[in-house]
C-alpha cells in the first residue's frame, strides 16, 4: 500500500517540485496539497495522510503552529523542510518540539552530491516516518536550569515542550517520560565505565532531550553525542539542551578536553574522534571529504575512536534513527569489552539504526526511551 502525503508549502513551484519528486517512488501518493497552515489542518483532519511535509514559514498559520494544531487533533509523522539557517534551526527545532518528526533542508543539494541522491533522501524518509502511525504524546515539561553570575550557558533559544496529550486509539507512537508514567526497576551490572556515548539520527533530537534531562549535574563521566543533524542545526541545539540539562551540553570543539558531567555534540558537517594526550582524554574534530562515509556527523567514526581511546570502559547507546549508522563502531566497542544498549522498537520514530545493533547481537539491553535515563543513571551508581 502507497503511503500518502499531504504538501503543505505556499510555494505552488516547491508544491509541484516535492510532488514529482514523491510520486517517482510507486510506494508513495501525494494525495492533495495545502497553501498554509490552516488549510494544512483542515485537510488533515478531512483525508488523514499517512505523512504531512510542512514548511515553516506560510501565511495565515505558520508550520509551527500548524503542527501544533495537527498534532492536538488528527496526529500524523510530519516532516518539515527548512532553510539552513540560525532563524531556520531554532524554527525547525521548535517544530520537532510541537511534533515534528523530522526535516530536510529545503535546498536539497544541502544533504546530496547530486539531484538523483536528493531524490532518494527524500522519498526514503517520508516512505520510513510513514511505516508508524503516530499518536499524540507528551514530552518531559523541563524548565531552564538556573543560572549563576558565573555561569556562561547562552541563554535558550526557546524551550522544548508541549502540553499535555490523550493518546488515539488506533495508532501508536512512543511517550516520552511523565510524572505518571510507570518505570521499570534495573539493576547495576557492576561494570565500571568512564565515557558515555549516545548515537541517533531520526527522532533524535527529541530522544537525547528527553534522556539527558535526566541526568544530574554530577554525572561522572563526559557524554558523547552523535546526531544526524545539519551544520547550521548543532549550535542551537547544544544551546537548547544545555539551557534545559543540569549537566552541561556544548557543541564539540577541536581539542576540547574531555570532563565529567559535560555531554559533547558532534558538529554538523564534520567528525569527531576522540585522541589519547598524555593521561587525558581530547576531541579531534575535523571536516571530513570521504566518499565513504555517507554520515557527517558518523555515528561509527566516534564509536571507533572511543573504543581505541577507552578500550572496554565505555557505555554506548543507539536510538531511533533510519539506517545502520553505529553497528560497525559498536562491534569494535563490543570486541574490547564495551557495553552496547539500543532503544526498542516501540518508542523508535525510525527503527533503523538499533535494529542493525540488536540484529548484529551487539546489544546486551533493548530499552523503552522512558527508561534509558534511569538505567544510565543505575549503571553508573548514581541513583
Amino acid at each position: 500500500m502507497a503511503v500518502k502525503v499531504l504538501v503543505v508549502d505556499d510555494s505552488s513551484f516547491f508544491r509541484r517540485r516535492v510532488s514529482e519528486i514523491l510520486e517517482k517512488d510507486a510506494g508513495i501518493e501525494v494525495i492533495d496539497f495545502a497553501v498554509n497552515g490552516q488549510e494544512a489542518v483542515e485537510k488533515a483532519s478531512k483525508l488523514r495522510p499517512d505523512v504531512i511535509t510542512m514548511d515553516v514559514e506560510m501565511p495565515v498559520l505558520d508550520g509551527i503552529s500548524a503542527v501544533k494544531k495537527i498534532m492536538q487533533s488528527n496526529p500524523t509523522p510530519i516532516l518539515m523542510f527548512s532553510s539552513l539557517t540560525r532563524e531556520g534551526a531554532s524554527a525547525t527545532l521548535d517544530a520537532l518540539d510541537a511534533g515534528a518528526v523530522d526535516f530536510l533542508p529545503k535546498k536539497f543539494e544541502d544533504i546530496a552530491r547530486n539531484s538523483e541522491e536528493a531524490t532518494r533522501a527524500l522519498q526514503t524518509k517520508v516512505k520510513e516516518i510513514g511505516r508508524k502511525r503516530v499518536s499524540r504524546f507528551t514530552r518531559p515539561m523541563t524548565t531552564a536550569k538556573p543560572t549563576t553570575p558565573a555561569s556562561t550557558s547562552p541563554k535558550p533559544v526557546s524551550n522544548l515542550r508541549s502540553s499535555s496529550t490523550v493518546a488515539q486509539p488506533d495508532r501508536s507512537f512512543q511517550k516520552a517520560p511523565t510524572e505518571t508514567t510507570p518505570q521499570r526497576s534495573f539493576k547495576a551490572s557492576g561494570k565500571s565505565y568512564k565515557v558515555v556515548a549516545i548515537g541517533t539520527s531520526t527522532g533524535g533530537p527529541v530522544a537525547l532531550q528527553t534522556i539527558l534531562t535526566q541526568l544530574p549535574a554530577n554525572f561522572p563521566h563526559p557524554i558523547l553525542l552523535i546526531q544526524h543533524m545539519p551544520a547550521a542545526f548543532t549550535p542551537a541545539f547544544a544551546q537548547r539542551l544545555n539551557s534545559l540539562c543540569k549537566i552541561k551540553v556544548k557543541e564539540a570543539e577541536q581539542g576540547d578536553k574531555l570532563m565529567p558531567g559535560v555531554a559533547y555534540l558532534a558538529p554538523g558537517g564534520k567528525q569527531m574522534m576522540v585522541e589519547s594526550r598524555g593521561g587525558s582524554k581530547t576531541l579531534k574534530v575535523f571536516e571530513d571529504d570521504s566518499p565513504r562515509i555517507t554520515y557527517k556527523p558518523c555515528v561509527d567514526v566516534t564509536f571507533a575512536s572511543t573504543a581505541k581511546a577507552y578500550s572496554g570502559d565505555v557505555l554506548a547507546i543507539v536510538l531511533t534513527g533510519m539506517g545502520a549508522d553505529g553497528r560497525d563502531g559498536a562491534r569494535m566497542l563490543k570486541q574490547v569489552g564495551a557495553t552496547i544498549w539500543a532503544q526498542d522498537e516501540k518508542t523508535c520514530v525510525v527503527y533503523g539504526m538499533p535494529q542493525a545493533v540488536a540484529a548484529a547481537g551487539l546489544s546486551s539491553e533493548s530499552l523503552a526511551l522512558q527508561d534509558v535515563a534511569l538505567r544510565i543513571n543505575k549503571e553508573l551508581g548514581i541513583a
